[in-house]
């Protein structure tokens, strides 16, 4: 694994921090029995200003007893140390495995003292170790924290989307700080609590700690570490009864920037997918409704109560399409809405450049951070379906740059290869490639930015037209997969039965089924590659259409319109107005200078 500087870190240990972090991301998390087709899905952008968009690849291996792993902290790219390696590791594709295991993260921060800057593995390399070495999402669980606790975790706290084809869940985890003897870390280790997000249910996190009290008798449903209420009493941070004890408030105190930057964006999801009405579990168990609205004043960082709850159930069954369009969210149709301000200038931008916040006459404003956001590096569906064999079930739809202008398109996890376009080293965040899916994307966004409410719907009817094709397009690539499956499936039963082994083709990803994989390559790596041909060419249609503020008229076959006298000119050009809102504070603002009047 190459070390990559993800940066997800949004540490708002005090409100004023909302002034000096620009790095943030989001994970929604949905249960097989929330979801319109019966996988687990969970989406995660990776935001950063300073991460590139690429699609990370290591294939199965088998290493040597004495083998050993490098670490290389994804935030720095600085050196860590070795660990032993492990016989046999899985393959990864990006964010998921074989065995359709998927993790994603983002970083709470929580207490800095609790830091340990002599640790070996931080939360990326956790996460691609856990793929490499696990099936499900209780052996992630345990290989992370197990991890972490031998060599010294070197990361803040963090919040980790687990996920496999039966369960989600949510792990937390932050170190203990560092108390030096002989040049070791004599508190190395980590404090953590997990929660399985009940069946039926959805959930999300957005760089701050959202498990609260949890069920300290419940190992089927939640798992801690034995000290994690102990160890917030030795260090002062909680001192009333153990059922009492929040992990959130314990090691990551709620401020003004953890609710407005960080619980804004889950109160968002939460509301798309529940219609305004949040369906939960009270402190009783009861599943009780309660208006979005009540929330409100908690997400905006106006109150502490009532807390969002840790997740809800959805008014419908998603679907792959409904999360992608969750992460394309800017508060749209809420107080908060990024469109409705003067800051969003003349064509409604929903993005504040950075920093997010500004001073003018001795008050500090806060500009809001959606779950869309210009910085995203890379950004994912994630889908487990249990109802089909590992070499098949597993799929990554996968994006790069703004999640709100551009797409997702599927790959197979069992893929053999990688699409040009996503390729690691085909660029970087300071060197260009004309082969890039992450350059295409921000050219394309770049250029809506300038003209967003005019040019940025046009960009979604297309992502829409293209994510609705592949939906349908899976089906067929499915039942083909099937079908080659059972074929290969029933020769190596009949070996293993020659041999008296038991055999279970569901697990196998191996050789078995290279047709199976040949085939499921090729259309994730053709798919990507005619998308992304696609997608150079939309930027040069943008570049004519708008052009100059501009905007030509199209055909239904998207010929531009030309006049009656030359196909060279163009037929239909329109020049649409800027919003109310905008033109209501130049008037005020300026008016007394551009104001038309009558010659005295």
């Amino acid at each position: 694994m190459k070390g990559k500087a993800l940066l997800c870190i949004l540490a708002l240990t005090t409100a004023a921090s909302v002034t000096n972090t620009t790095d943030a991301c989001t994970n929604i998390i949905i249960t097989k029995g929330a979801s319109a087709d019966g996988s687990c899905m969970v989406s995660y952008a990776a935001d950063s200003h300073a991460l590139y968009g690429e699609l990370y690849f290591q294939d199965a291996a088998d290493w040597e007893p004495g083998s050993t792993r490098k670490i290389i902290d994804w935030d720095s790219g600085r050196y860590l140390g070795d660990i032993e390696q492990v016989a046999h590791t899985y393959k990864r594709v990006g964010n998921m495995n074989e065995h359709q295991l998927i993790i994603g993260e983002t970083t709470f921060g929580g207490r800095p003292e609790l830091m340990d800057k002599h640790g070996v593995v931080d939360y990326g390399s956790l996460i691609y170790i856990a793929l490499e070495r696990c099936k499900t999402a209780r052996e992630a669980i345990k290989v992370i924290t197990d991890l972490a606790n031998e060599y010294g975790y070197y990361s803040s706290g963090e919040s980790f989307s687990i996920v496999d084809k039966e369960e989600a869940w949510i792990l937390e985890v932050i170190g203990k700080g560092m108390i030096m003897k002989n040049g070791r870390n004599m508190n190395k280790g980590i404090v953590w609590v997990a929660r399985r997000i009940p069946d039926g249910m959805v959930s999300a996190h957005a760089n701050q700690s959202r498990i609260t009290t949890f069920p300290l008798h419940d190992p089927e449903n939640c798992m801690y570490s034995k000290d994690v209420i102990s160890f917030a009493r030795k260090k002062g941070y909680f001192d009333g009864a153990d059922d009492d004890f929040s992990f959130a408030d314990a090691y990551a105190p709620l401020d003004f920037g953890a609710l407005r930057a960080c619980e804004a964006r889950v109160w968002s999801a939460f509301n798309i997918m529940s219609n305004g009405w949040f369906s939960f579990e009270d402190e009783n168990g009861r599943m009780v409704t309660k208006d979005a609205a009540e929330f409100l004043e908690y997400a905006m960082g106006y109150s502490r109560t009532p807390r969002i709850p840790l997740y809800i159930q959805p008014a419908k069954k998603l679907t792959v399409k409904d999360v992608a369009d969750i992460m394309r969210d800017h508060f749209e149709g809420t107080p908060m809405d990024m469109t409705q301000d003067i800051g969003a200038g003349g064509n409604a931008l929903p993005y504040r450049w950075r920093p997010m916040s500004f001073e003018y006459n001795g008050k500090t404003y806060v500009n809001e951070r959606a779950i869309a956001t210009q910085q995203t590096g890379f950004w994912f569906v994630g889908q487990a379906r249990g109802s089909y064999p590992d070499v098949i079930g597993g799929i990554i739809w996968f994006g790069t740059d703004d999640a709100a202008t551009s797409y997702v398109t599927p790959i197979y996890t069992n893929t053999t290869r990688i699409p040009k376009c996503f390729q690691e080293g085909n660029g970087d965040i300071i060197t260009y490639s004309a082969t890039s899916s992450f350059w295409a994307n921000n050219r394309i966004a770049n250029d809506c930015y300038r003209m967003y409410n005019i040019m940025a719907p046009y960009v979604r009817e297309k992502v829409d037209a293209f994510e609705k094709e592949q939906l349908e397009a899976i089906r067929a690539i499915d039942s083909k997969a099937l079908d080659l499956y059972a074929k290969a499936a029933e020769k190596a039963n009949a070996r293993a039965e020659k041999k008296g082994e038991y055999y279970n083709p569901r697990e196998d990803t191996g050789d078995n089924f290279s047709a199976v994989k040949r085939y499921l390559t090729s259309f994730s790596v053709e798919t990507a590659q005619k998308q992304f041909k696609a997608w150079k060419k939309l930027e040069e249609t943008l570049l004519v259409k708008y052009i100059d503020g501009n905007v030509k008229g199209q055909d239904k076959d998207g010929s531009f319109i030309h006049s009656d006298l030359s196909v060279h000119m163009s037929g239909k050009i329109e020049h649409p107005e800027y919003t109310d809102i905008w033109k209501e504070n130049v008037a005020k603002t300026h008016g007394e200078i551009i104001e038309e009047k009558e010659l005295q």
